[in-house]
């Protein structure tokens, strides 16, 4: 779907349409992008902008809604191609140096890793803006707000653009063009109570739709907020269960492919089930859900 000067790139991820979404945003003289995708995918990237008349060259802004590689992992790619890439402070330093964060990639990837993502690339850091919480950047005459919205990860900013929130993970996962909606829950940062925090904040946004990287953008703002509110709730009151009787994370992960398919994950198209293995794997949302309760909720 396209609104206005807002393109929404399918990147094709491994074969698999809606999958992962970047979004271009053509203006009067410049031409900006969101969520680049990972690298893996950039011959698509470079594909569509083709097909719009652009090259990588032209790309001189990108925003990334935060640095994990399924969002992020083109940034240094489109770095030497002269982009400023907007990003989140607790972020950038992780751009600049990106030792730690593929480190943790493989942490969870393993062998994986290299396979599904592709080389990350460092960002000089004269490539490297660092808006504040509810910054204003000004580009070729259009306005783009970020708003710190934690709790997927610390380092997360929603961007807001005419009306339409790029939502990054915060916005959950919604595929397939349905009502179906997850939340993906990935170690080291998941936290509920952070991430109610920035729905009740975006609620207060004066917002027309809503676009989440996985996948497209949606004018029910408000059914597609309060429903995350409403698996925030149902979520919370599941690990509260579940935690007490101190499960393994295998445990743990079994239990929560089968509390995902009694929420509707099952009743989606059979040709959705594989998008799950990469966007939101139950053994990494259940290590992600393990660590809160071990390091947060309980502290």
């Amino acid at each position: 779907m396209s609104s206005e000067h807002v393109i929404t790139i399918d990147l094709n991820f491994f074969d698999y349409p809606g999958a992962i979404a970047s979004y271009l945003i053509l203006l009067s003289n410049r031409a900006v992008l969101i969520d680049p995708g990972p690298a893996t995918t950039i011959p698509t990237l470079k594909r569509v902008l083709a097909e719009n008349g652009l090259a990588p060259s032209d790309i001189r802004n990108v925003f990334i809604t935060h640095i994990h590689l399924d969002h992020a992992g083109a940034v240094g790619w489109l770095a030497e191609q002269g982009a400023l890439i907007h990003v989140h402070p607790k972020g950038a330093p992780h751009l600049i140096n990106p030792e730690k964060l593929i480190q943790s990639a493989n942490r969870i990837y393993g062998d994986l890793t290299d396979t599904l993502w592709g080389e990350f690339k460092s960002v000089p850091e004269n490539h490297i803006h660092i808006p504040l919480d509810n910054e204003t950047i000004s580009i070729d005459g259009h306005e783009f707000q970020v708003v710190d919205t934690p709790g997927h990860s610390d380092h997360h900013y929603s961007i807001l653009y005419n009306g339409i929130l790029f939502s990054g993970d915060i916005g959950g996962i919604r595929v397939g063009n349905t009502s179906h909606i997850e939340l993906p829950t990935p170690p080291p940062e998941f936290n509920p109570l952070k991430w109610r925090t920035s729905l009740e904040r975006l609620k207060e946004l004066d917002l027309r739709a809503v676009a989440p990287t996985h996948f497209g953008i949606y004018p029910d703002v408000k059914n597609h907020l309060n429903h995350l509110l409403q698996l925030l709730d149902l979520l919370e009151e599941w690990i509260e269960i579940q935690m007490a009787a101190n499960p393994t994370i295998d445990e743990l992960s079994e239990a929560l492919g089968q509390w995902l398919d009694s929420q509707g994950r099952n009743q989606l198209p059979q040709s959705y089930q594989p998008y799950f293995t990469y966007l939101n794997p139950t053994w990494m949302s259940a290590a992600g859900i393990y660590r809160y309760w071990h390091k947060v909720r309980q502290a």
